[in-house]
């Protein structure tokens, strides 16, 4: 059974929808267009002043165009404010792959990787992606207005394999490394797309941020693997798997990401990829795209148990015009709502790509788990 969540009278008029009155519903109690004109693929961090940050890949094209990643921040979910450019582009290319979080001291991290752009074949065409590019390390001391970018803190490529691709959050470990998740593909061209391995690996940072290395392999049949740690040197990985109808598939480590097993499958085909967050009453919330037609938007679930065992699919925002959306990434705020951006490439009454963010409550009903 899907819950799904009614729209409250402060939500703005022009992105409103019908109310749901099924007697589980929770509430959504704000919905804007936060970042206008944008592709976005939001990852929010919360820093420690309590502003939040969305990373952002900033121009309306799936990566078809050369543009940078941008950070914006919010103290409410409401408004929001450019501070700065942790990853400028090189002309021909663009930087839009991020994985976003905090170093040990604070400071704002992202690992921010990209594509070269090759003419289209058509006259007047977009670009079109070429090959992923090295990531940067990219750190800022004063909230995301200023950056240090080291262009060679990322380890290179593995041979016959793409660059690395980074996703998801930057995680610390019990020890005080930092640790995040990137995927690469094999590049021979005589493969067509399904046949390629799309491998998964876990990095580590053992000098707060600054230099990775490469620590172990999750799968080679997965590409966007969102991380979290539940402490104790135990780690959960919700990983897009590597299909025609890609769906979210749980991995899990015990012995501190040196070794993975394959846990369950979390979503139907088609909603992907996934995010975590860890809600102040212990649950574990898991955000994630929704792309099955009739439904376009983002879900999300939750688990009493460390991921055991998952709540029914609750739907947060189910009225987006194409399958061109989600990537959701949700933090819960001070007075307890939930804050989840993401982007789309439209809504009935506003046809262009955009960051969405929606302000809503968590319905009573999904303490409840289902296996």
């Amino acid at each position: 059974m899907n819950i799904n969540l009614k729209m409250a009278f402060a939500v703005l008029p022009w992105l409103s929808a019908p109310a749901d009155e099924h007697p589980d519903s929770g509430t959504v109690v704000q919905r804007v267009v936060a970042i206008d004109s944008v592709t976005a693929w939001p990852n929010l961090t919360v820093l420690r002043d309590g502003t939040v940050i969305a990373t952002i890949f900033n121009q309306p094209a799936h990566g078809t165009a050369e543009g940078d990643v941008e950070c914006w921040a919010s103290r409410d979910g409401r408004s929001w404010t450019k501070r700065g450019t942790p990853a400028p582009h090189d002309p021909g290319a663009n930087r839009m792959n991020v994985a976003a979080g905090l170093a040990g001291n604070g400071d704002l991290l992202v690992l921010a990787a990209g594509w070269s752009l090759k003419p289209s074949a058509k006259p007047g065409g977009a670009p079109l992606l070429d090959s992923p590019l090295r990531p940067w390390v990219s750190r800022s001391a004063d909230g995301g207005r200023t950056w240090d970018v080291d262009k060679q803190g990322f380890p290179a490529a593995e041979t016959g394999m793409t660059e690395l691709v980074p996703f998801g959050d930057v995680v610390p470990g019990a020890d005080g490394s930092l640790r995040a998740l990137c995927y690469a593909a094999t590049r021979d061209s005589k493969l067509g797309y399904l046949e390629r391995v799309n491998k998964v690996s876990m990095l580590r940072s053992d000098d707060d941020g600054r230099a990775w290395k490469v620590l172990s392999a999750i799968s080679d049949r997965h590409n966007e693997t969102a991380l979290f740690h539940l402490g104790h040197g135990k780690w959960l990985a919700a990983a897009r798997s590597h299909e025609a109808k890609p769906a979210l598939d749980l991995f899990r480590s015990d012995d501190d990401g040196k070794t993975w097993r394959l846990d369950q499958r979390l979503t139907e085909p088609g909603q992907i990829p996934a995010d975590w967050t860890r809600l102040r009453d212990g649950r574990l919330l898991l955000s994630y795209g929704n792309r099955i037609a009739g439904q376009f938007g983002v879900a999300v679930k939750v688990s009493a148990d460390e991921g055991a065992t998952w709540s029914s699919p609750i739907t947060v925002i189910s009225d987006l015009t194409s399958r061109d959306c989600g990537y959701p990434s949700s933090v819960q705020l001070p007075g307890g709502e939930i804050l989840t951006a993401y982007y789309a490439q439209g809504v009935a009454s506003h046809q262009r790509y955009h960051m969405g963010a929606v302000l809503w409550k968590l319905p009573v009903a999904a303490a409840s788990s289902d296996k």
